[in-house]
């Protein structure tokens, strides 16, 4: 399975940005993520490196497509958050939303995990199949009946998260997908609630349909946050895995500043 990966990360409206992406891979496995960092500059950004090291590093130890492994990988990166708090200061309330997804190129298998509201997407056909479900208030609301997606996005208590990484008191909400077939012609997009919320589905469907490479349409995302967002919005990150169905036998990772391996944290 040969497939294109591409990367964005902008602080869009905010002095600094404390999303963090990285990505590991041996040929068989890949191990890609985004973490949306909470906690002012020096904190946020802090506890989404934190995460990111953690959970690569651990992976790239094991790599497997194991539900109870992967769920292991996001409890120990939320004790790392947890232990830098510790250092007192900027950190102690530093927070972090994660959402991984792990690839068995081999097997043609996909699973993902979150914490948060960054979200994982999975595009077959130019439509949305899969999608995760969000660690919020409004996302509460949606199930209940209360709201619907499209208010959800709009609504004043969206940034209202029920999970995160760096929680002390009890462990994270943590949601591990079922294992899901990987297609010729499927993308897979992780991305921060900078993405998703000024965009929404729809508009993703329909960039996506308009681009013919993953580098295309991580470029028309960069271009449609920046004129549907509102002055000061948040910073944004996107991960792009694109599954390509030509018989190039090379496996292309775009973007020379991902991690390949994994470092640790600032």
């Amino acid at each position: 399975m040969d497939i294109d990966l591409v990367t964005l990360s902008k602080q869009g409206g905010r002095d600094y940005n404390e999303d963090v992406y990285g990505h590991w891979h041996n040929g068989h496995y890949v191990a890609c993520l985004v973490a949306d960092g909470a906690g002012g500059h020096g904190g946020g950004d802090v506890a989404a490196a934190t995460a990111r090291a953690s959970i690569l590093n651990g992976f790239a130890a094991g790599p497997t497509l194991d539900a109870t492994t992967i769920q292991q990988l996001l409890e120990q990166a939320n004790l790392a958050v947890v232990a830098r708090q510790a250092e007192g200061g900027k950190l102690a309330s530093m927070r972090s939303t994660i959402v991984l997804a792990a690839v068995d190129l081999e097997q043609q298998a996909l699973l993902w995990a979150h914490s948060g509201d960054s979200r994982a997407y999975l595009f077959r056909g130019g439509s949305i199949v899969a999608r995760t479900t969000d660690h919020s208030l409004v996302q509460q609301m949606v199930a209940s009946g209360m709201l619907d997606d499209e208010s959800a996005r709009m609504h004043p208590q969206r940034n209202m998260l029920l999970s995160a990484l760096g929680s002390v008191n009890e462990p994270p909400e943590i949601a591990v997908s079922d294992r899901m077939r990987l297609q010729p012609g499927d993308v897979l997009l992780l991305c921060s609630d900078g993405v998703w919320e000024p965009l929404g589905d729809e508009v993703l469907v329909d960039s996506l349909h308009a681009s013919r490479t993953a580098a295309q349409w991580a470029d028309e995302i960069d271009l449609l946050v920046q004129s549907h967002a509102k002055p000061g919005h948040d910073n944004y990150t996107a991960l792009v895995l694109w599954v390509r169905q030509d018989d190039d036998d090379t496996t292309r990772l775009m973007g020379a500043d991902e991690l390949l391996p994994a470092t640790s944290a600032p």
